[in-house]
């Protein structure tokens, strides 16, 4: 089990998300922004983040870099369906800051379990 930091702006996207990783046995806390993940960052401990990268206010890439700053051992997943650019671009920048692992959306249930898994082997 693990404590998950889950980051997307979109709500159905986010209860999919979560109900997908309780039912692997994490323990999800959601933000809907870079803001509210930093401001979750600040005030829990986590095992992983998971965050989208196209978001109002604070995108993902803008806290990638924040979070890279004060944890830089923190695993993080970044995931994309594009956005003004294409989500290999948004994904390859991503990864070039310190995301370990990338999905594009949409991606199957089995994926993101299994990239869960990968970031967290020791």
């Amino acid at each position: 089990m693990a404590r998950i930091l889950l980051v997307d702006d979109e709500e159905i996207v986010l209860h999919l998300f979560v109900s997908i990783l309780e039912l692997d046995h994490h323990e999800v806390t959601t933000a809907h922004d870079g803001n509210g993940a930093l401001a979750a960052l600040a005030h829990g401990v986590f095992d992983l983040v998971i965050t989208d990268l196209v978001m109002p206010d604070k995108e993902g890439i803008e806290t990638i870099v924040e979070m890279r700053k004060t944890r830089p051992e923190l695993p993080i997943i970044a995931m994309s369906g594009g956005g003004r650019g294409s989500a290999a671009d948004y994904l390859e920048l991503a990864a070039n800051l310190g995301a370990r692992k990338t999905l594009t959306k949409p991606f199957a249930a089995q994926a993101l379990l299994d990239a869960v898994q990968e970031v967290l082997r020791p």
